[in-house]
């Protein structure tokens, strides 16, 4: 229902404004002495975070100052900054002056009714995760010092747990209470995200009657909401979902009620689910750094960036066989040179395809999972040779030093994840690859790397190598048994198999000290968005937009002030907006 529509004469300051309230939008006109119109402010009512009486300020503490003809408004501000991807909110605000009380109460009650209609999925209650631990210990005064006021000014009601341990919040997810929540926040890392989506995604799945060990189950999607307020050491989901790292970005999303879906991947191995991931899966060079990082936690973050060079001075790779479902080619390619950004056009395509059928079916991803039944057995495509890593990513992966991240044109929600190959190649190769990760260059523009969008994917080692690992009974088991079913491959593949075939790992960096040139292990392990996978064969699937979160994807400011420049940053940021 349409909100009645408001307007008057108001002052800001010493100036005075014509105030008009349509429903959809708030804007304020200055007007000069001969009564002509000069700078507007429009506001949509949706991104109006509160409304208070009086003269009142929140941030970096609330003071009130309680006057009859006066209120004030609270709302979201956009400002760019060179350090993130996306834009940075702010919390606007202006302070309103009024003729008399009546009209004062008349527009504080016009724009609260305003907010009901037209901000609906704006949460009410919410329950938050703190980790204490996290990144710098900052996650509590984050919290307190920029969270939980907003939360106070939108009226929303929290329920505050910091946690003492591992796992803590995925457990009180799986076996507590969770009536009347809206939605979960937490104030963290990836590490504690991740908790909380598995917690999320379990829960559903416990109440749906499904079980999440069967690989080929229709995962029901998740109606509870994940927030995310970043205070940990690394932050990627929320860089690549928003943009920024910054806590009152992001709590600003959670109040206002935006909702973006997410894909996650499912991984299984031969006997039940193994994690959740939605950023990275990743096997060779980013398993071994993370495993070696590890060995040197003392060093704090600094470990990584050690591990790393250690890992690539190695020059390790290794043999595997990787199968993988294509997509679509004609949806979309993660060659195509477009970026996800809010309202991205190929997501929203994918939410039709997706949801279509729900009406029809008893399950909601049924018309898409029909394909990985065994009829589909043919439409996979198998490669096999030796690798520095092989990747699989639900979104671009960007974080502040990868701006672009690991597939810079995958989606957050088109039900499709990204396969990435490097094949065996020399150190110096490796490293461009690694560089261009830094940079706006093509990092798929390189003759040892593949790179295909994909619904689901299968690794195994070869036979000869799983024995060697693993010494297992059944390391050796016929294909057919596990459901790999013979396949194709492209041309280019299969020259890389022929080449990576003719025996052990290349002398490429035999000029390397023997500590660097360590004996290389049989074979790698997964890194999963951060954790080690205790298993090495895998199955994966991509699940389309299985949960959501308050955000609405990556803002770029060139979306809203237009581009007109014909060059090929411009061309490479393709831009889809609401």
């Amino acid at each position: 229902m349409e909100a009645e529509r408001l307007e008057s004469s108001l002052w800001v300051g010493n100036k005075r404004y014509r105030a008009v309230l349509t429903g959809w939008h708030f804007n304020w006109t200055e007007v000069d002495k001969k009564n002509r119109d000069k700078k507007t402010i429009s506001v949509p009512v949706a991104e109006v975070v509160g409304v208070e009486e009086g003269r009142v300020e929140i941030l970096p503490q609330k003071v009130v100052e309680d006057t009859d003809k006066d209120f004030t408004v609270f709302y979201v501000k956009r400002s760019s900054s060179g350090g993130s991807s996306g834009l940075l909110w702010r919390l606007g605000r202006t302070q309103f002056s009024c003729p008399g009380r009546v009209l004062r109460d008349q527009w504080t009650k016009h724009l609260r009714a305003a907010l009901k209609t037209h901000s609906p999925l704006r949460p009410h209650k919410l329950l938050v995760f703190i980790n204490p631990f996290g990144g710098k210990k900052k996650g509590r005064a984050i919290y307190h010092s920029v969270v939980a006021p907003l939360f106070e000014l939108a009226g929303i009601s929290s329920h505050v747990i910091v946690t003492e341990r591992a796992n803590q919040a995925r457990d009180h997810l799986l076996k507590k209470d969770l009536t009347g929540f809206d939605g979960v926040v937490c104030v963290g890392g990836d590490g504690m995200f991740s908790e909380i989506l598995h917690g999320v995604i379990g829960r559903t799945q416990q109440e749906a009657g499904l079980c999440e060990n069967d690989p080929a189950v229709a995962l029901q999607p998740c109606s509870l909401h994940i927030g995310i307020i970043p205070a940990g050491s690394t932050d990627c989901v929320c860089y690549a979902t928003v943009g920024a790292i910054d806590p009152l970005t992001s709590a600003l999303h959670i109040v206002i009620g935006d909702s973006q879906p997410l894909d996650v991947c499912s991984v299984h191995d031969a006997a039940a689910l193994v994690r959740y991931s939605v950023s990275m899966l990743g096997y060779g060079f980013y398993g071994d750094v993370l495993a070696e990082s590890e060995k040197h936690r003392w060093m704090g973050p600094l470990r990584y960036d050690y591990s790393g060079t250690m890992v690539y001075l190695s020059n390790r790779s290794y043999a595997g066989v990787v199968q993988y479902l294509p997509a679509d080619p004609l949806l979309s390619s993660p060659r195509d040179k477009t970026r996800c950004l809010s309202g991205c056009s190929v997501c929203s395509r994918s939410t039709e395809r997706l949801f279509h059928s729900f009406s029809d079916s008893g399950s909601l991803y049924s018309s898409h999972f029909s394909e990985f039944s065994s009829d589909s057995e043919g439409d996979w495509v198998s490669v096999e040779g030796r690798f520095r890593c092989v990747s699989l990513t639900c979104m671009s992966s960007s974080c502040p030093r990868s701006p672009y991240g690991l597939s810079p044109s995958a989606h957050l929600a088109d039900g499709t994840g990204d396969l990435i190959l490097v094949w065996e190649t020399n150190p110096l190769g490796f490293l461009k690859f690694l560089y261009r990760h830094t940079s706006t260059q093509d990092q798929f523009d390189l003759p040892f790397v593949e790179v295909h969008r994909v619904k689901a994917v299968r690794f195994c080692l070869p036979s000869s190598k799983e024995e060697e690992s693993h010494g297992e009974t059944g390391g050796g088991a016929d294909e057919e048994e596990r459901g790999y079913g013979a396949a194709g491959s492209r041309a280019g593949s299969q020259q890389h198999l022929a080449d990576g075939a003719a025996g052990p790992e290349k002398p490429g960096g035999a000029f390397l000290c023997g500590l660097c040139r360590s004996a290389a292990p049989a074979a790698s392990v997964w890194n999963c968005d951060g954790e080690i996978l205790p298993v090495t064969e895998i199955l994966c699937r991509v699940h389309g937009q299985l949960v959501r979160l308050y955000a609405r994807g990556i803002e770029d400011a060139a979306a809203l002030h237009g581009c007109s420049e014909d060059c090929d940053e411009c061309e490479r940021r393709c831009i889809f907006n609401k």
